[in-house]
């Protein structure tokens, strides 16, 4: 029987263009292989952590949440090469909660302070947030091993020392990899005797990159397609060998035979590691009327509001019984549910964009069904008159936050975002990361640039893939018979398909989300990793776009609900910002008064000119 062992060197799909992994694969195969724990350690990122954590859970194994951290070899500040590269590699994993926030402040601090090429910490940072890791000297681009294969012994020593003495004891390990490079050999010659001298415990990773051996040539596509490179170029990104795959236990103890010591301690540091989340926290600012003004109680001033919105809404409000229960019943249910703040500051940004001749939309969604919205002016929907359902939005039986989408102005939604960092902190507001995927035509476009194939010939496959939102090569192939007899005629074509196939639906790239924004009740770096990001471009703006940037959250929509942190979704709305100029006009050039309030919904003119279709860019 083979030892066991713990995979603690792995990259998914979001290391990506650089990882052919999805995550619930590499949980699968974990699983299949009866590992009771597994490691993610997506290079300079932590996009998949908690997508990894909550499969890990399902299948029963036991997540250790890590990152292949990139390290400048000077100061993160710096922005030069030195003789050894611009950045080295780092193996971190989390033991405790506090080393997943220190990694989550290393990650963020990365992309804020040290970007250059890849996003870098450096030791300074990396000592003043090292508790609660593990550390390990990664691959053959480690600082360690680079100087072990170009540097001095002096040199490597020095590196040894150093990063031993920058972990809490017991919490460094020197990492030994062996996929058949020439490289490889020289460290296992000189790393393991230094690792004894020293008292340095060994572990043997493999640097998982896809999962089987014969995904190598996808993934060697997949390095073109990061670096827009061909597979005909002598100068492209090599992985050389087909042996960066999920190896299983018997593999690992037969290839590291030699050092049964290193293998065992992967299971010693899947003991060390033992970090709980926690699902069922919230984090929602508190809410705070302007500084000057008294202290007030948050439920007394809502139910005011409340209240006096309805007195507006409804002139009959104090007599009218149906009104009234229905607002008690939902305020009851929000002070339940401990959502009050969430409606004083969805209200209150909605306030500033009324007060400040901002158009908001009338809502959209489930929250149209709240009398309470309805009330505090953050829709424009009686839910009374077209009897709509409040448990549609919020319900006791599902614990869930809020979720109200808001329309503004295209013009004037960045005002309004502002605003929300003004009131609650800079550093507790950002926009949220998406991710896009390779999609069926895209993914054949992608590969067949990798391929070198004309671009001629493969605009001529892609145009012959459906354009439906979801389909698949597949399928594609199984409903075009001339599709498929292309594949199987051309040798060319058959191996582009096959590996479209391969890296299809796998994530691409980032960028920043059109709507959402998060809000913290802390610094959000101490809530969820951070990513840099480029801003769009200005028109008429001096500054170099280059560098217009932003921090946004490295998690995307779901994961950051999932965390119990408060998004919102701010959108821009073009067709709001044609209506309100369109209002502007008539008022200037009619010198007529209109609010677009108060144009009726049952207009006979409206309904005849839909009827004729002379509607177009109606949408909302």
């Amino acid at each position: 029987m083979p030892k066991d062992f713990v995979h603690l060197h792995v990259h998914s799909d979001f290391s990506l263009l650089d990882g052919a992994a999805p995550i619930k694969k590499l949980v699968a195969a974990a699983r299949d292989e009866n590992m009771h724990s597994l490691a993610l350690t997506d290079h300079g990122n932590m996009f998949g952590a908690l997508q990894f954590y909550q499969a890990c859970r399902a299948e029963k194994i036991k997540p250790i949440i890590g990152m292949e951290a990139y390290v400048s070899p000077g100061s993160r500040s710096d922005r030069k090469r030195s003789e050894f590269g611009a950045f080295f590699h780092f193996l971190l994993l989390a033991r405790d909660i506090e080393g997943y926030h220190n990694l989550m402040k290393l990650s963020s601090l990365a992309y804020k302070e040290g970007f250059y090429y890849k996003p870098r910490i450096d030791k300074d940072i990396l000592r003043q947030y090292s508790k609660g890791l593990v550390g390990s000297s990664a691959c053959l681009s480690s600082p360690i091993n680079r100087m072990a294969l170009l540097g001095s012994e002096e040199q490597l020593r020095d590196e040894i020392v150093e990063y031993n003495d920058i972990f809490e004891p017991g919490s460094f390990f020197l990492e030994l990899q062996n996929h058949g490079l020439q490289e490889q050999e020289v460290i296992l010659e000189k790393i393991p005797p230094l690792a004894k001298e020293y008292g340095i415990p060994l572990i043997a990773t493999n640097d998982v990159h896809y999962l089987a051996p014969d995904d190598a040539r996808a993934q060697e596509i997949h390095l073109c397609i990061n670096t827009g490179k061909t597979m005909e170029d002598d100068d492209r990104l090599r992985m050389d060998k087909d042996r960066f795959y999920f190896r299983n236990k018997e593999e690992m103890n037969r290839v590291f035979a030699d050092f049964p010591e290193a293998i065992e301690n992967t299971i010693r540091i899947a003991e060390m590691c033992n970090l709980e989340l926690d699902f069922t926290k919230t984090h929602l600012p508190p809410f705070s009327l302007e500084e000057n003004e008294k202290e007030y109680d948050p439920e007394a001033y809502f139910l005011e509001l409340c209240e006096n919105g309805c007195r507006e809404r409804y002139p009959d409000f104090d007599a009218n019984e149906e009104a009234k229960e229905r607002l008690d019943y939902e305020v009851g249910i929000i002070k339940e549910m401990g959502f009050v703040s969430y409606f004083l500051i969805t209200w209150d940004f909605v306030r500033f964009a009324r007060e400040n001749d901002i158009p908001v939309g009338p809502g959209r969604g489930s929250a149209a069904g709240s009398i309470v919205a309805y009330a505090l002016g953050i829709t424009n929907i009686d839910p009374l008159l077209y009897d709509l359902l409040f448990e549609r939005f919020l319900n006791v039986d599902r614990i869930s936050m809020p979720d109200i989408d808001i329309d503004f102005c295209m013009d004037g939604r960045e005002k309004v975002i502002n605003y929300v960092r003004e009131k609650y902190g800079e550093d507790r507001v950002s926009q949220i990361i998406t991710f896009g995927t390779m999609a069926a035509r895209a993914v054949i476009r992608d590969v067949g640039r990798a391929l070198n194939i004309p671009l001629s010939e493969v605009d001529v496959i892609a145009k012959k893939i459906p354009s439906v939102p979801g389909i698949k090569l597949a399928k594609s192939l199984k409903d075009d018979k001339e599709l498929m007899a292309l594949k199987e005629k051309d040798g060319r074509i058959r191996e582009l398909f096959d590996i479209a196939i391969k890296l299809e639906g796998l994530n691409r790239h980032q960028s920043t989300h059109a709507a959402g924004v998060v809000i913290g009740d802390a610094p959000l770096m101490d809530l969820v990793p951070l990513y840099r990001n480029k801003k769009g471009s200005k028109k008429g703006s001096k500054k170099a776009d280059k560098d217009e940037v932003e921090m946004v959250s490295q998690w995307s929509m779901d994961d950051l609900e999932n965390i119990g942190m408060l998004k919102m979704d701010f959108l821009g709305l073009r067709t709001l910002t044609i209506i309100d100029r369109c209002v502007k006009e008539i008022r200037k050039t009619r010198n007529e008064e209109i609010r677009i309030d108060d144009v009726p919904l049952d207009d006979p003119a409206a309904f005849e000119l839909l009827c004729k279709g002379e509607s177009t860019a109606v949408f909302q």
